[in-house]
């Protein structure tokens, strides 16, 4: 079984292939996402909602992030393993290359930030280090008190021309995929037009090279509301294999995201 790599994931975009990627946690889930062929597996700090019931990520932690790659990790031979990195773990350069160091020892193949420009310098760091790095722009959920809530990003033409600057500006900086989160289709085929990097979507639309959901919102089993861009496949399918293959079969055939999962 060929392992996914992040030179795998680019050639994918080039050849106009789509990316698959779901939030994992465990190792019984993790092992049952590789054996439906699922590409990229994120340890996403929506752990803090969707396993503990909290009203956002904040309080997540990196030990919390540490441990669930760890287990994660155990549970996959193939596929791509990401980890996010909390809220304030990256807050200066020096915070950020230690935190990523412990998730990488735990079983981490990138770590994801959340942020735009002002990150170049960090992510510059990191990966002169050897730490490959994941963007995350658009609706940041790290950010959600500043945002004012959950709301869908670059609507207006300025914000928007902002979030298409921040992508580039990642990119430069080294990055090797960016995951775009809540913006209009338009806005989100521009970025994706625009960068050589695989661009990983969610509430983004059908043009970016990829999508990721949550898995508890995949399977309609999260504990605080279905947001509009996702879509329950358990509840289609009956069967938790049958539903991941139905979410890969969809991203591959463009079926996913519909205008129903998206924003204009």
């Amino acid at each position: 079984m060929k392992k996914v790599t992040v030179s795998g994931l680019l050639k994918k975009k080039h050849a106009g292939e789509k990316i698959t990627a779901l939030t994992a946690y465990d190792a019984s889930f993790a092992k049952l996402f590789d054996d439906e062929q699922i590409d990229a597996l994120l340890i996403g700090d929506s752990l803090g909602m969707v396993l503990l019931g909290q009203d956002d990520t904040l309080n997540v932690t990196v030990d919390d992030i540490a441990y669930h790659t760890q287990a994660v990790r155990r549970g996959v031979q193939r596929a791509f393993v990401l980890a996010d990195m909390p809220f304030m773990s990256y807050a200066t350069p020096e915070r950020a290359y230690d935190n990523a160091a412990s998730l990488m020892a735990a079983g981490a193949s990138m770590v994801k930030l959340e942020g735009g420009a002002w990150l170049c310098d960090t992510i510059r760091g990191l990966v002169q280090r050897s730490v490959p790095v994941c963007g995350h722009i658009g609706l940041t959920p790290q950010s959600v008190h500043v945002f004012g809530g959950f709301k869908v990003q670059g609507r207006q033409s300025e914000q928007a021309q902002q979030i298409i600057d921040d992508a580039l500006a990642l990119e430069k900086a080294g990055i090797q995929l960016l995951v775009l989160e809540c913006v209009p289709t338009s806005l989100a085929k521009t970025i994706t037009d625009k960068l050589s990097i695989p661009v990983i979507g969610i509430g983004a639309g059908k043009h970016t090279d990829g999508q990721i959901l949550v898995m508890h919102d995949m399977l309609g089993v999260s504990a605080n509301y279905m947001p509009k861009f996702s879509k329950n496949y358990l509840a289609e399918t009956g069967d938790l294999r049958k539903a991941v293959n139905s979410y890969i079969d969809e991203v591959h055939s463009g079926a996913f995201p519909s205008d129903d999962h998206s924003f204009e």
